[in-house]
């Protein structure tokens, strides 16, 4: 159950640099099993930036300023960083940031790009994690089966974000993950829907979730973030975190399963500017 656990800089650290670490991790396994794909991570300022592609939505820096104050050469590192391999420079920011990585951005021409939510909960002891509907199972994806966990998410999210060939390498790139692990959720023997989980710290991560269109509000995510807690808790984890965007259904999910937010990412985004050649 979630016991109302006080949020201070050192324990958003630990769920910054969780996802952190993932994007890492993914990186990593690209360059194993895709190693066509250019692949970058790079240390800064407390946080990690990761680059799997222009258009990746893994290209992005998590846990940046959480170490205390940040200097311009540092926020220069990571604008290189980015625009070395061609891709805006894109933050996650958490608002335990410190004040002069907030005046350094407000002197640069960052735009807003959107929220997102982080929800946490505690899933230490012997509480049973099971899911209330009926008629879904849940197993564990096979070392073989990293296509059809491809499809199965990618093709859950079409309708919302169309699948590029960066979106399925990534995706991909998570069911290679060493310390995470996919489920498939089937409704009357069918694959259903798919999502993920990885331990890092003592922190379970659920991601990657998705429900088939046919086989919607059946309980089916219900049945994955069960499942996967109870995973965490197999492999050490006294806390759940995922990240969900404001107001959807994956939060309403998250919070019926009794995870709350405990504070909103803002992403940012500078594009490099193209330089007038001088007449």
């Amino acid at each position: 159950m979630n016991s109302g656990r006080f949020v201070d800089l050192a324990f958003a650290k630990r769920l910054e640099m969780v996802s952190a670490v993932s994007g890492q991790e993914c990186a990593q396994a690209l360059h194993v099993f895709a190693p066509h794909v250019v692949t970058a991570a790079e240390e800064i300022a407390g946080g990690i930036a990761v680059f799997t592609g222009v258009d990746s939505p893994v290209t992005q820096a998590f846990g940046f300023g959480l170490d205390g104050p940040v200097s311009a050469a540092e926020l220069d590192r990571l604008e290189t960083f980015f625009f070395s391999h061609g891709a805006p420079v894109t933050l996650e920011l958490c608002p335990f940031i410190d004040r002069t990585l907030v005046e350094l951005l407000g002197a640069r021409p960052y735009r807003l790009e959107e929220f997102s939510n982080v929800l946490v909960r505690d899933i230490a002891g012997a509480e049973a994690f099971r899911p209330a509907a009926s008629g879904v199972t849940v197993r564990t994806a096979k070392p073989g089966e990293a296509k059809l966990y491809t499809k199965v998410v990618t093709d859950g999210f079409a309708e919302q974000v169309p699948p590029t060939e960066s979106l399925l390498e990534v995706v991909e790139g998570f069911f290679h993950r060493p310390r995470g692990q996919c489920f498939f959720a089937l409704v009357d023997g069918e694959v259903a829907g798919a999502a993920a989980v990885a331990a890092q710290d003592e922190i379970g991560e659920l991601y990657g979730a998705s429900t088939l269109p046919g086989f919607r509000n059946r309980g089916v995510q219900a049945a994955l973030i069960a499942e996967r807690m109870d995973w965490a808790t197999q492999h050490g984890c006294k806390i759940a975190t995922t990240t969900t965007g404001p107001a959807t259904a994956s939060q309403r999910n998250f919070e019926r399963a009794g995870f709350r937010i405990v504070y909103s990412r803002t992403k940012l985004v500078r594009k490099r500017e193209i330089e007038k050649e001088s007449e």
